[in-house]
């Protein structure tokens, strides 16, 4: 996203609303401005305002009045007066940015919006989880502070050391040059986004080892780490996941159990 100089008539109205703090006004040019590698592109600033198409240098001349005067001229908060936020065309490898972090934007490769991928949610009826499975997610960035594919790659290649399989209808491994070592294309990964979700499968026993590779690269990593982990539940209700994330020291309040309600995608041979 740009910022038009030539309309801009720097309210500062747009710096609130970007969720990444990627705006500022530059005082040395007196306008609004866009930094370029920490915008992920969301368009939250487009279409999170209003527009108005005032002359922008009538407008300036106003509010430069009325600062002589000792009252201000200022446009209502959730409009950008002089229409002056651009969204430029993206090309590869930035065009990723916008498709992590708008939620507008559906991934190419599942169809998806948002960060393209149903979770785990559907298990029942895509049966992604079998007994004796652990199903994870492991959600990279938060508005405020996102992540890079670069500190993902450096959790997915950890993980990949352990064996884990990586769930093939998720956007982050439609991204990989090799699943098998965790890699992602080299020319993604300085690109900034909002968040993404990694999903990975495993056996229930390596569950710990799981869990414990994550949180020690949590502190490693230059973003924040969300991980969720389930399986799917026997005929009578019962599973082996609860008292091994106990032990873990992850209490059972953080659960929730999901129903599958839905039509059966996937039909589980075993």
């Amino acid at each position: 996203m740009k910022i038009d100089p030539d309309k801009c008539v720097a309210c500062g109205n747009c710096v609130a609303v970007c969720p990444m703090g990627a705006i500022h006004i530059d005082p040395e040019v007196g306008r609004a401005v866009v930094d370029q590698d920490e915008c992920v592109e969301c368009f939250a600033c487009y279409r999170g305002m209003s527009k108005e198409h005032l002359n922008p240098v009538m407008v300036r001349a106003i509010r430069k009045t009325a600062r002589l005067f000792r009252f201000r001229f200022d446009p209502e908060p959730d409009i950008c007066p002089t229409d002056a936020i651009v969204p430029q065309d993206l090309a590869w490898p930035r065009i990723v940015r916008r498709a992590f972090s708008d939620p507008q934007v559906p991934h190419e490769s599942t169809g998806i919006h948002g960060r393209g991928t149903a979770e785990v949610k559907t298990n029942d009826v895509t049966a992604r989880v079998n007994e004796g499975e652990a199903g994870f997610v492991v959600e990279f960035g938060r508005p405020g502070v996102g992540t890079r594919f670069r500190d993902i790659e450096r959790v997915t290649a950890a993980l990949a050391e352990l064996g884990v399989e990586f769930e093939t209808n998720n956007p982050v491994t439609s991204l990989m040059r090799d699943p098998s070592r965790g890699l992602l294309r080299g020319d993604i990964l300085g690109e900034k986004i909002l968040s993404a979700i990694v999903e990975i499968k495993t056996k229930l026993e390596q569950v710990p080892a799981v869990l414990r590779r994550i949180k020690d690269l949590g502190r490693e990593v230059d973003t924040v780490i969300s991980v969720g982990v389930s399986t799917r539940c026997d005929t009578e209700g019962n599973d082996s996941l609860r008292g091994m994330l106990e032990r873990e020291g992850y209490a059972a309040y953080r659960g929730k159990t999901n129903l599958g309600l839905g039509r059966v995608t996937v039909r589980n041979e075993a």
